[in-house]
């Protein structure tokens, strides 16, 4: 399952992903680096190759894991340290290892079951660390319409690997299992009205879960 699941996905990134591509990359990638900070153990799980990673791997102990080992070979050339996991599996590989964030930037949508990797992420972080990311918002209010008129074009339900849909309740819950603390932000184009309804008008859903 490990291989085919490799080779769907270094497929899917050479057809459908540019090489540096990522959705929103400067404004998560600079929220996510501000929320980093400097001088910390982070593991980036999903992280490709390394688009996002780049923003906050400066100053940090970073470890990048993902199932596509093309992307890894890329994201090594850029300096980062990196691993081959299956993360819809055990984890072995990273054994007892432990870190103050795990980051996961548009990879929860893509497992099967993202609450037994929200628990892994919180077994694997530090006393007060924090597992941060995002997903897309597949409810809004522009995807909804979409729906209505039996259209998924433009909306995350149009990504074959995109096995989850999220919306904020359920995203919430899934991480408030796990996490004592648990932050929404919406993210997006309608960034006023996102803060006001992220549920309604937000492009993509960033989480901040504290430990």
């Amino acid at each position: 399952m490990t291989n085919t699941q490799s080779r769907i996905y270094e497929e899917h990134h050479k057809e459908r992903r540019e090489p540096g591509f990522s959705i929103m990359k400067n404004e998560r990638g600079l929220l996510i680096k501000s929320l980093i900070g400097t001088k910390q153990k982070v593991l980036d799980i999903g992280c490709r190759d390394g688009a996002l990673t780049s923003f906050f791997s400066k100053g940090n102990d970073v470890l990048g894991v993902d199932i596509d080992t093309n992307s890894l070979d890329k994201a090594r050339g850029l300096g980062i340290r990196t691993m081959k996991v299956d993360l819809n599996g055990e984890w072995e590989e990273l054994s007892y290892e432990k870190f103050n964030l795990v980051v996961a930037g548009e990879v929860l949508e893509h497992l099967y079951y993202p609450e037994k990797v929200a628990a892994k992420a919180a077994k694997h972080l530090l006393p007060g660390g924090k597992f941060i990311g995002s997903v897309p918002n597949a409810f809004s209010l522009k995807n909804r319409l979409r729906y209505l008129f039996g259209s998924k074009r433009y909306t995350p339900l149009s990504d074959p690997t995109h096995i989850t849909q999220f919306n904020v309740s359920e995203l919430k819950a899934i991480l408030e299992k796990h996490f004592k603390h648990v932050e929404i932000l919406g993210l997006g184009r309608y960034q006023k009205l996102a803060s006001f309804s992220p549920n309604l008008f937000a492009f993509d859903l960033f989480f901040i879960a504290e430990a």
